[in-house]
């Protein structure tokens, strides 16, 4: 265990009755760690490249001819792969189809999930950018408002969506006795939210990553909800950079790093809590902020580099191009499209846009799916194929 302290406080185990078992809960000091953390070489370089990451994409993000289209896609992508983290099965084609109701998707508890989350993650984002009554900082309660969304349905939805749990909860193992982490009992969870909240709306000298980083493992030790925690623990990462002012639109998404990195990541974690290594961790989590911060921004130039040159082929057909254009647009919001969604959002007549559907077709910008002749539904398969890296279920 870590000797370090804060107001008087080490971190430490208490004992506690769970389920009938008499259990050890661990119990994090408040943040920032004492003695403060030591920013080594390595650690300033990582967050000098993470910094840089996260500047080069908030950068292109502003130049897309189309920013809400970006982050409508990569709040998608999150929700997937965070979701994946927890058990769903469901892949980003099938929340677009059940989005869309283009198809049939998975099971529908498992993209339900996915759906909340996307509830979740916009939901906070607009409260916080609320200036009248409904608006709140980042804070306990918005946390708990989000949980409740992103709980509101499926397998969650008996955990007390909302509400900070009034019971003890363990992580691995199928009791509290043979669990691989103990979270802290009720009234210790509570003063740790306290400090937690404490700490996330303090002015210190911790650079905006490095606080980032700390909030999210304090967050995961507290684990202050029955069900949705790593999710939520998540997106808290993203909405806290947007709020500190790091990115201006909450791209940054850690899911797919830690998904890939998933035995690290828990090893790290537990580390964190047994022998105070915040340094390991926290050169984990820039490592992971750069890469992806890199992977969305070159994603980003490869997304408008496809537009640009599919746009440009549609052009070249002549005659037909204007109604194929106006399908083009849809589908850079929309990658799975019918026919009559296509009338509907773009007042184009169904014979135009069977034309128009049949012409992309030619051109291999989008493929029939079903194999149907009625209730037909195309993919933009060239703009899936980039927003879906990583997304597959494994």
């Amino acid at each position: 265990m870590s000797s370090s302290t804060q107001n008087g406080i080490e971190p430490h185990y208490v004992t506690t009755i769970a389920f009938d078992e008499t259990v050890r809960a661990y119990v994090p000091a408040p943040l920032p760690p004492v003695p403060a953390l030591e920013l080594s070489p390595l650690l300033i370089r990582k967050l000098s490249d993470a910094d840089r990451a996260i500047g080069r994409l908030d950068g292109i993000a502003m130049m897309l001819p189309d920013k809400a289209l970006f982050l409508y896609m990569y709040v998608r992508k999150e929700a997937v792969l965070s979701s994946q983290i927890e058990g769903t099965q469901s892949t980003l084609d099938d929340l677009l189809r059940f989005e869309l109701a283009a198809a049939a998707g998975k099971p529908i508890d498992d993209v339900s999930e996915v759906s909340n989350y996307v509830k979740a993650m916009m939901s906070g984002l607009e409260r916080m950018r609320d200036p009248g009554p409904q608006g709140l900082p980042l804070c306990l309660r918005l946390l708990c408002d989000m949980h409740a969304l992103l709980l509101k349905d499926g397998r969650g939805s008996g955990k007390e969506p909302g509400v900070f749990r009034r019971s003890q909860n363990w992580l691995g193992g199928t009791r509290p006795g043979n669990a691989t982490y103990v979270p802290p009992p009720v009234p210790e969870m509570k003063i740790c939210l306290a400090a937690l909240e404490t700490f996330l709306h303090e002015d210190n000298d911790l650079p905006p990553l490095i606080k980032a980083g700390l909030l999210h493992v304090q967050f995961e030790s507290i684990h202050p909800f029955l069900d949705g925690n790593g999710r939520l623990g998540r997106l808290l990462i993203a909405l806290f950079l947007v709020e500190q002012q790091v990115l201006r639109e909450p791209l940054l998404y850690l899911s797919l790093y830690l998904k890939t990195h998933r035995a690290d990541y828990y090893r790290l974690l537990q580390e964190v809590r047994q022998r105070g290594t915040w340094e390991a961790w926290l050169e984990f989590f820039l490592t992971g902020v750069a890469a992806t911060a890199n992977n969305a921004h070159d994603s980003a130039l490869r997304i408008v580099a496809l537009f640009a040159a599919d746009r440009a082929r549609i052009v070249a057909v002549g005659e037909q191009a204007n109604s194929m254009l106006r399908v083009h647009e849809l589908l850079q919001n929309q990658p799975f499209v019918n026919a009559s969604q296509v009338c509907e959002r773009t007042g184009l007549s169904m014979p135009t846009v069977n034309n128009a559907l049949t012409g992309l077709e030619k051109l291999q910008l989008v493929k029939e799916i079903t194999g149907k002749l009625r209730g037909r539904v195309y993919a933009y398969q060239a703009f899936l194929r980039i927003i879906d890296e990583g997304t597959d279920v494994k």
